[in-house]
């Protein structure tokens, strides 16, 4: 048995998928798909936050210049002035790699809520949901990966069919992407 993914809820093998102490067998399931909530404005908000934290302190040195050369006091008043804010927009180097660490760690986790529907003994049944856009990706690849080193058995449906007297309810929308029971994905992909 091979191991693709496992963490404390999601282990994914050769053999089946185990998600929240529920087994689904890879031979069991036909069809694998995705599909992607609405953006939070929360994190973009809080991406916009991160991304004005790192310029006020540049803003306000460019600011402070600028009010230096206009008001066109003495020379010494002046150079003070360029000196503070040459200082306040240094101030954002030890703060910018801390900022731009959570704005990596914010693009990593994604802002849309992610769900993996299979569809399970002719019926679709949800595997996992999650915000967390990394994790996300790697069980969705590690169920591709073990759906793609099963061997194709007679009477399984291929790629986006459904078995020979099965209906379609409840299968994935059009424009949903999709792992087949070959692993293979449809063409034209849904993806940027």
């Amino acid at each position: 048995m091979i191991t693709y993914y496992d963490d404390r809820s999601v282990q994914v093998t050769s053999t089946a998928v185990r998600v929240d102490g529920r087994s689904y067998p890879l031979a069991e399931l036909t069809t694998v798909w995705h599909r992607r909530g609405d953006r939070s404005w929360r994190v973009l908000a809080g991406r916009g936050a991160i991304g004005a934290a790192l310029a006020g302190p540049l803003v306000a040195a460019v600011l402070g210049i600028a009010l230096a050369v206009w008001l066109q006091r003495s020379a010494p008043v002046t150079v003070a002035i360029v000196g503070v804010s040459v200082l306040v927009g240094l101030a954002v180097g030890p703060l910018a790699d801390f900022l731009f660490e959570h704005l990596d760690r914010s693009y990593a986790r994604g802002s849309r809520e992610m769900e993996m529907w299979a569809e399970w003994r002719g019926r679709p049944v949800r595997l996992l949901h999650t915000r967390d856009a990394m994790r996300f990706g790697q069980v969705y690849r590690a169920v591709q990966r073990a759906m793609e080193s099963l061997p194709s058995a007679p009477g399984r449906p291929g790629p986006g069919r459904t078995a020979p007297g099965r209906p379609a309810a409840g299968r994935p929308a059009t424009g949903q992407n999709v792992i087949g029971s070959s692993g293979s994905r449809p063409s034209p992909r849904n993806r940027p």
